[in-house]
């Protein structure tokens, strides 16, 4: 296990939050003791927190959150939540601002949303120990009107194209080769904001909410892309989430790219309990098995896991964890972690089988993507091999 001397920072980040339960701060019963250990520790906030709001008709599977999530969130140990997703604007303004406001009221910094492009552009600066680390957020799931705008509130965009080549026309109905490339604008803007976001800290950690979702492993070609782009112009790590899966781990001139950190602390209402209607309940099936080769839409999920109705894959989740010495990023590894059957998340030893199950689904992953990244177990940690690169 990597040593920590007294003046290193140690950063965790974890991917989607959004506890479901009446005691929402129960959820982090597991990791929370490991959490508060950091000192700067990052997530991902999937759901809006608001006791009103309007559900947008292009909305297609969401739920209102109780706004004391949010202090399960402080009380967790996190200081940095990223509310940039294809959620954040599902209940509409006032829904979106209550789920802001109720974040700050917390004293976290919320990153990659605003009233307007200006704000949700705008860097957490956070200082630990005489350095300076600033987190930027950007979103490339993007439901039509979600994007901020100079007069508009909404999340911070990062938007892709989607090109689909006939591999062999004169063949009707075989599949298209599926080519992705980012909006050249916003790519653009990205890379001004780190520029800035670089001028004004000693590190800059870049939040992407991102990728292809349920789908083991494949990484979308824009999605490599906007990462590389981003160290290019000065980032030193990179967090995708969305994907709730896990996705294999790239390091690039040096820095390290988390493709997808998976589900954290996200559950659902029992299934009797969603949306009302048959065909809504059937369009969550859609959206949560029907991507995933081994779901067929429709199928019903473990009754053992009822508030957690993701693919077994999804059980399988970790905790980056950085030592910041110097001001620079001096070792970055992982801790294997598991969703349990009431979708909470628990930090593994390396004597729990599901340790190896975890390894083992990385390097599978990573492999498949030809990504070469090497990981290697010390302690209870996995460390990612950094200097070939």
């Amino acid at each position: 296990m990597a040593s920590r001397a007294d003046e290193d920072i140690v950063l965790y980040a974890v991917g989607d939050v959004a506890p479901y339960r009446d005691d929402p701060s129960s959820i982090f019963r597991h990791v929370k003791h490991v959490l508060n250990q950091g000192d700067i520790v990052f997530c991902q906030l999937e759901a809006n927190l608001s006791h009103r709001g309007t559900r947008l008709p292009q909305v297609r599977a969401t739920l209102l959150y109780d706004p004391q999530i949010a202090r399960a969130i402080k009380g967790a140990g996190f200081d940095v939540v990223s509310f940039a997703s294809n959620h954040c604007m599902d209940w509409g303004r006032e829904a979106f601002f209550d789920t802001i406001d109720a974040l700050k009221e917390q004293e976290l910094q919320v990153i990659g949303v605003g009233r307007n492009i200006e704000e949700a552009r705008r860097p957490a600066i956070l200082e630990r120990k005489g350095t300076q680390v600033a987190f930027l957020a950007y979103n490339s799931i993007l439901p039509l009107g979600y994007w901020a705008e100079v007069d508009r509130p909404g999340c911070t965009p990062l938007r892709a194209w989607t090109l689909y080549e006939p591999i062999e026309p004169a063949q009707p109905g075989r599949p298209c080769q599926i080519h992705t490339f980012p909006h050249r604008d916003d790519l653009e803007a990205m890379v001004d904001d780190i520029k800035k976001a670089r001028s004004q800290a000693d590190l800059v950690i870049v939040s992407m909410h991102c990728g292809i979702h349920f789908v083991p492993a494949v990484l979308a070609e824009y999605q490599k892309e906007i990462a590389h782009v981003a160290i290019d112009s000065g980032a030193d790590l990179i967090i995708d989430t969305h994907a709730h899966i896990l996705k294999g781990i790239e390091v690039y001139r040096g820095k390290v790219i988390f493709y997808s950190l998976c589900n954290f602390a996200l559950e659902l209402p029992a299934r009797k309990e969603v949306l009302g209607s048959q065909s809504q309940r059937e369009l969550q099936d859609i959206a949560i098995y029907g991507t995933h080769p081994e779901w067929l839409p429709y199928e019903k999920p473990d009754p053992e896991y009822p508030t957690y109705p993701f693919h077994p894959d999804a059980r399988k989740t970790l905790i980056v964890k950085c030592i910041i010495s110097n001001k620079a990023i001096k070792n970055v590894s992982f801790l294997p972690s598991y969703i349990n059957k009431e979708a909470e998340p628990e930090v593994l030893s390396s004597r729990d089988t599901r340790f190896g199950e975890v390894v083992k689904y990385m390097e599978e992953i990573t492999r498949s993507q030809e990504l070469g990244t090497r990981y290697i177990i010390e302690g209870d940690e996995v460390v990612i091999h950094r200097e070939s690169a």
